[in-house]
C-alpha cells in the first residue's frame, strides 16, 4: 500500500499587502496641505464672511440689465472674430509644425527643435501671453488674436505630432517605393490616416478659443472680456449679470454646434 505524500504547508499569503510608501506619501501630503492652508490664511471664518459678501454681491446683480445690448453684442462679435481668426491661423501653422515634430517622419535634428518650440508655446498661460502682446503691440483685438494663436500652436501642433507618430508606416513605405515626392507621401499616405482626428482637434480648439477669447479681454486684448471688466470697475453689477448670461449663452450654443459637427464626423 503506497503512502500518499502530504502537501507542504502553504505559506501565509496576504491578499492585499499594505502599500506603505503610498500611505506615507498621503500622510505627508495631508500634513503639507494643513501647513499650506495655515500659511495662506485659509479659515472657516473667512469663508463664512465670503459667503455673506457673495450673497450681497449676487443680490446687486439681479435683475440683469440688457439696456446696453448694443455694447454687449459688439463685444461678443469681437470675441467670436478673435476666436475664429486665432483658430484658423493657429491650425494652419500647426499642421506643418506637427509634421516636422513627428519623429517617425523627421530626423531628430529637425523634430527636436520643433518640439522645443511647441513646448515653449505650451509653457505659458494664454493670459500671460496676452499681457505680453498687449505690452508689445498695444491694446485691442490684435493682441488677443496673437495670444490665442500661440496657445493654439502649443496645443494643436503637439496633438498633430502625436497623431502622426501613431500612423502605420507600411502605407508610407509603399508610397515611397513608387518614387513619389514628399508631397504625395503626405497627401496619400499620412493625411488620410489622421484626417478625422485632425478635424476633431480643430473643432475642439475652436471651441476652446471661443471660451478663452472672453477672458483675454480682461487684460486689454479685446473682446467681451474688456466690456465685462469695465462694468466691474464701474460697479455696474446688473450689466455684469447681463454680460455673463450672454457669454454663457454663446458658449452653450457653440457647444451644441461643435457637438453636432463631431457627431457628423464619426
Amino acid at each position: 500500500m503506497s503512502a500518499t505524500a502530504t502537501p507542504a504547508p502553504a505559506r501565509d499569503r496576504v491578499a492585499f499587502r499594505p502599500d506603505w510608501p503610498m500611505r506615507i506619501g498621503l500622510i505627508l501630503l495631508a500634513i503639507y496641505a494643513v501647513y499650506a492652508a495655515s500659511t495662506l490664511g485659509l479659515s472657516w471664518e473667512r469663508l463664512s464672511v465670503g459667503f455673506g459678501e457673495a450673497g450681497r454681491f449676487l443680490g446687486r446683480m439681479i435683475p440683469p440689465n440688457f439696456a446696453r445690448w448694443e455694447l454687449m453684442v459688439e463685444g461678443l462679435v469681437e470675441s467670436l472674430q478673435i476666436a475664429v481668426l486665432a483658430s484658423a491661423i493657429g491650425i494652419l501653422l500647426s499642421l506643418p509644425l506637427g509634421l516636422l515634430a513627428a519623429r517617425n517622419l523627421s530626423p531628430w535634428w529637425v523634430s527636436g527643435p520643433v518640439r522645443f518650440f511647441i513646448a515653449v508655446c505650451r509653457s505659458l498661460h494664454y493670459v500671460i501671453v496676452a499681457i505680453i502682446f498687449v505690452k508689445a503691440i498695444g491694446f485691442g483685438a490684435l493682441a488677443g488674436t496673437a495670444a490665442l494663436v500661440v496657445a493654439s500652436i502649443g496645443f494643436i501642433a503637439k496633438l498633430f505630432a502625436e497623431a502622426i507618430e501613431e500612423i502605420s508606416m507600411k502605407q508610407v513605405e509603399a508610397v515611397r517605393a513608387t518614387g513619389a515626392p514628399l508631397g504625395s507621401v503626405l497627401t496619400y499616405a499620412v493625411l488620410p490616416q489622421v484626417a478625422s482626428r485632425f478635424l476633431g482637434f480643430c473643432i475642439y480648439q475652436l471651441d476652446s478659443n471661443l471660451r478663452n477669447s472672453t477672458l483675454v479681454g480682461i487684460v486689454g486684448a479685446g473682446g467681451i472680456g474688456g466690456t465685462l471688466f469695465a462694468a466691474f470697475k464701474r460697479f455696474d453689477y446688473d450689466f455684469v449679470a447681463a454680460i455673463l448670461i450672454a457669454i454663457i449663452a454663446m458658449i452653450f450654443l457653440a457647444e451644441l454646434v461643435s457637438g453636432r459637427v463631431r457627431a457628423a464626423l464619426r
